[in-house]
Formats: structure tokens, sequence, C-alpha cells
């Protein structure tokens, strides 16, 4: 068994993430490992999950959190998931 770095329980089904700098992290649930690995939304603060955006090298997790923020860039991000062409 293996232990969860964020919560500690000792689980049978624990599994292992490797980081792109070669980090090897261990967690008991997709929870954990969001909850320690993904970044964190410069506006909002919410933890981004899925692709989000990144403006000159700062992550949000949606355009209007990009706008939002105030960023000279930050105006242009646009959602176009769903979007309907015009």
């Amino acid at each position: 068994m293996a232990v969860c770095e964020v919560c500690g329980n000792d689980y049978w089904l624990a599994f292992e993430v490797r980081a792109a700098s070669g980090d090897t992290h261990t967690f008991d649930s997709f929870e954990c490992a969001i909850h320690r690995m993904a970044p964190t939304c410069e506006h909002c603060q919410c933890r981004i999950v899925g692709h989000g955006v990144e403006v000159d090298g700062r992550f949000f997790c949606c355009a209007h959190c990009a706008r939002s923020s105030g960023m000279a860039r930050g105006h242009e991000i646009k959602d176009t998931v769903g979007a309907h062409p015009s």
C-alpha cells in the first residue's frame, strides 16, 4: 500500500503521477492530485482543472478571469468553446 502525500491515507489503490520536472507524487484520489498539482487561477484563486488560459506567463481558469485581471493583453482573450460563429 502507499500513502497519499496530501491526505495521508494509506490506500491499496493509490497511484503515482510523474511531473514534467521528473518528480513523482503519490495520491489516493484525483481530488488530492488536483489539490497538489493543478495551477491556481491568478484572478479567482480556483484550481485550473481544464485547459485554462495563459497570458504573458500568468494562468487563469477562463477568459473572463483573464479579462478581469487588468493585464494589458487580458482584454484580448475570448472564450471560443461552444461559441456560435458570427
